[in-house]
């Protein structure tokens, strides 16, 4: 139990995430993820999470256990080819998690999943979420489209907008 990390996600207030990713952000967040599907018969899912239920964040769940839960509330792992991605942000806690479903998880090593989540963070720490995401959509275009290849038959499965949760 972190009763600081609780107090943390009692006062992140959805208006500091809106302030980092405002409406035009998320429109180009969109966009390259349309762009991105153009290439690769992969599915990409941006998720935004502005805070945790402070019993949640004292009783210790985790940015991971959190990913896992939106990946599946997503339906990020119900695609045609077991190939969607997942990029989820829990903001209270600025961690960056990426979650890749089984067609594709296997082919690409952990750590590449974690230092496209590091470099993220990177940009981020230096206030440039749209750089930092749109370098992360470009990174993870490019392994699914050398592992996926776009196909005639393939549709966009998924929502390309990001949510905010």
């Amino acid at each position: 139990m972190d009763p600081a990390r609780c107090l943390r996600h009692l006062f992140s207030f959805p208006w500091r995430l809106r302030r980092c990713f405002p409406s035009a952000t998320l429109d180009a967040i969109e966009q390259a993820i349309k762009a991105s599907e153009l290439r690769h018969g992969g599915e990409l899912r941006f998720v935004l999470e502005h805070a945790l239920d402070p019993w949640l964040a004292l009783r210790g769940l985790g940015g991971r256990e959190r990913a896992l839960q939106v990946f599946a509330a997503q339906r990020v792992w119900d695609t045609e080819a077991n190939c969607g991605v997942l990029v989820y942000l829990l903001f209270a806690d600025r961690d960056i998690e990426i979650v890749a479903d089984r067609g594709i998880d296997h082919l690409v090593p952990p750590e590449t999943w974690q230092a496209i989540a590091r470099a993220m963070e990177a940009r981020f720490r230096q206030d440039d979420f749209l750089g930092g995401s749109l370098s992360a959509i470009e990174a993870i275009s490019e392994l699914l489209a050398r592992h996926f290849p776009r196909s005639a038959t393939d549709v966009d499965e998924l929502p390309n907008r990001p949510v905010l949760l």
